[in-house]
C-alpha cells in the first residue's frame, strides 16, 4: 500500500440540537436507502450476466428517483451520491480480493453518511473546547474541539454509534511519527492475558470495564433476555448495554493511541508476529453435520482476543512508524529459549512462567518471546549488512583471491 494512500481519522464528538438531530437521522436514512437499492441491483448479478449498473448510470437513476419522489429529493443529493461512490469502491474493493462482498445496512448498525468537497470555512472553532461543522441542509452542528483539526481536510463523516451518540470524523493523511535515531529495536508479543508483552520486559494490558461495570453489565444482559422483543424496555435495556460497550471500546481505542504513539516514539524498528487474525477468531460452530468443539470456549477466547486490540494495536503503529514496522513468523516464538535457543513445548511451564528445560533459564513467557521476536529481527539485519569494500555479510568470510587447491578439489 502507498504511503500517500493510507488515510486516517481525526475523531470528534457532535452535540447537535433535537432538531439537526432528526435531519442527521434523516441523511442517514437517505444514504441507506440509497445504498440498499444499489445492493439490490448488484444481487441479481451471476459470472456470464450483464454486469450491474455503475456509478454514471446509478447517478442517472438516482436523479430520476429524486424528480419522482418529494420525501427523497428533500434531503441532500451530496449525501445521497456520495452513499453510491462509496457502494462502487465497496464494489471494486471486492474484486480486488481486499475486502468482503457489500452487503445491506440495517437500521442502527453503521449508521452514517460521508460528505466531500469540503470547503475552508465550513469546520471553524469558536472556542477553547467548543467547534462547529457546516453539513448540507443542517447548517452549522456543533462539537467537542479536544484537539486541533488537521488542515487541508477534504471529507468528513458523520456517524451515529448504538449508545446513540454522533461523531464527525476528517479524513486526513497522516503524518508518520520522525525515527529517533536510536537504533533500538523492539518486539512485541500480543497475547489474552497481557495484550502487549515488550522486549524490554514491560507488560502492557488494554483496560476493560472495571468490575462494578461488568457486574451491572451481566444484570443488564440478563434482564435484556427477559424483555420482550419489540418493548420500550427492552430499547431502554439495549441502550444502557450499548453505552457500557461503548465504553470500553473508547478506554481500548485510548489505550492503542497512546501505546502506538509511545512505541514509534521510542523505537527505530518495531517487530511484531504475523497473526491472522481473522483465522483466529472464526466461530468454531461448525455444521448441523459437522458441529464443532468447545463452541463456548473458543467464543470466549475469541472475545478475549479482539478485547486486546491486537488489530487495531498493529495498523496504528503502521500509520505512525510508517516503513519501521516488521512482521515475522510467529511459529515456535513462545516455545524458544531466549538464552540458549532450545525449542521445547514443556518449557511453557504456565501462561506466565517459561522454564528452559535445557539450560535451565527463567522469564516471564510474554516477555521471552517478544525477546525471541526481537532477535529474529537482529539476526535479519545483521545477515544483510555488507562489510566494507563489498565483502560479503558481516561475519562471513573476507574478499579474497581463490584458492588453487581448493578449485582442484571441487
Amino acid at each position: 500500500m502507498l504511503i500517500g494512500r493510507l488515510i486516517g481519522v481525526s475523531r470528534y464528538r457532535l452535540s447537535p440540537t433535537p432538531a439537526q438531530e432528526r435531519a442527521l437521522a434523516e441523511h442517514c436514512g437517505h444514504a441507506r436507502f440509497v445504498w440498499n437499492l444499489a445492493v439490490e441491483q448488484h444481487a441479481h448479478w451471476r459470472p456470464g450476466r450483464r454486469s450491474g449498473p455503475g456509478f454514471a448510470e446509478q447517478c442517472r437513476q438516482l436523479t430520476q428517483a429524486r424528480a419522482e419522489f418529494g420525501w427523497l429529493r428533500g434531503g441532500s443529493i451530496v449525501v445521497q451520491q456520495q452513499a453510491l461512490k462509496d457502494f462502487a469502491q465497496a464494489v471494486a474493493n471486492f474484486f480486488g480480493n481486499t475486502h468482503r462482498k457489500p452487503t445491506w445496512r440495517k437500521r442502527g448498525h453503521g449508521e452514517g453518511f460521508r460528505i466531500v468537497a469540503v470547503k475552508a470555512g465550513d469546520v471553524r472553532r469558536l472556542s477553547r473546547t467548543v467547534g462547529e461543522v457546516k453539513v448540507p441542509k443542517v447548517g452549522w452542528v456543533r462539537f467537542r474541539w479536544s484537539r486541533a483539526v488537521p488542515g487541508g481536510v477534504k471529507s468528513y463523516r458523520i456517524t451515529l454509534d448504538r449508545a446513540g451518540r454522533w461523531h464527525v470524523t476528517f479524513a486526513v493523511i497522516p503524518e508518520s511519527i520522525p525515527v529517533p535515531g536510536t537504533g533500538e529495536v523492539v518486539g512485541v508479543d500480543r497475547g489474552v492475558a497481557v495484550s502487549a508483552a515488550l522486549s524490554t520486559g514491560e507488560l502492557l494490558c488494554a483496560p476493560t470495564l472495571r468490575e462494578a461495570e461488568k457486574a451491572r453489565l451481566v444484570r443488564l444482559l440478563r434482564k435484556l433476555a427477559r424483555a420482550k422483543r419489540g418493548s420500550n424496555r427492552r430499547a431502554k435495556v439495549k441502550a444502557a448495554v450499548a453505552k457500557l460497550k461503548a465504553r470500553e471500546a473508547d478506554r481500548r481505542r485510548d489505550w492503542v493511541e497512546k501505546t502506538s504513539t509511545d512505541l514509534a516514539r521510542r523505537f527505530d524498528v518495531i517487530a511484531v508476529e504475523d497473526l491472522k487474525i481473522g483465522n483466529m477468531t472464526r466461530s468454531a460452530k461448525g455444521t448441523v453435520e459437522a458441529p464443532g468443539r468447545n463452541v463456548r470456549q473458543k467464543a470466549g477466547l475469541n472475545r478475549s482476543i479482539l478485547a486486546a486490540g491486537w488489530g487495531r494495536l498493529v495498523r496504528r503503529l503502521e500509520h505512525k512508524a510508517c516503513g519501521r514496522v516488521r512482521k515475522i513468523d510467529p511459529r515456535y516464538t513462545s516455545q524458544t529459549c531466549n538464552a540458549c535457543k532450545h525449542m521445547a513445548r514443556e518449557s511453557r511451564e504456565s501462561q506466565a512462567l517459561f522454564l528452559c528445560v535445557a539450560c535451565g533459564w527463567r522469564d516471564n513467557a510474554d516477555i521471552n518471546a517478544a525477546k525471541n521476536i526481537r532477535d529474529t529481527i537482529k539476526d535479519t539485519a545483521v545477515g544483510h549488512t555488507v562489510a566494507a569494500r563489498g565483502g560479503a555479510p558481516s561475519g562471513g568470510p573476507a574478499n579474497r583471491e581463490p584458492q588453487r587447491d581448493l578449485l582442484l578439489v571441487m
